[in-house]
């Protein structure tokens, strides 16, 4: 069975950093992913990386603040995220697939979320 776990979300100031982690059980999946919904809105594509972690990809909202990573050795991913700004304000799910992707139909399974919330 297959399990995406997430934990770091908070409540912070803008411009304030925050970490998200991912942890994986039941197999490893070749792309690891973050996406994040806000109240309204539909749920957005941030990163994605690779199984080697030598690819990644990054919404244009986010290019230069957030980094995504993984230690496949406690499968596990990270978010890391700098200068945040309240339109960041969201829940933000891990997500795994078998292809390399920015499509939210294409990931198999998805942790339960964590709510980041920035302050101005």
């Amino acid at each position: 069975q297959v399990q995406l776990v997430e934990s770091g979300g908070g409540l912070v100031q803008a411009g304030d950093s925050l970490r998200l982690s991912c942890a994986a059980s039941g197999r490893t999946f070749g792309t690891y992913a973050w996406f994040r919904q806000a109240p309204g809105k539909e749920r957005e594509f941030v990163a994605a990386v690779s199984y080697s972690g030598g690819s990644t990809n990054y919404a244009d909202s986010v290019k230069g603040r957030f980094t995504i990573s993984r230690d496949n050795a406690k499968n596990t991913v990270y978010l890391q995220m700098n200068s945040l700004k309240p339109e960041d304000t969201a829940v933000y799910y891990c997500a795994a697939s078998k292809l390399w992707t920015t499509y939210t139909s294409l990931y198999d399974y998805w942790g339960q979320g964590t709510q980041v919330t920035v302050s101005s």
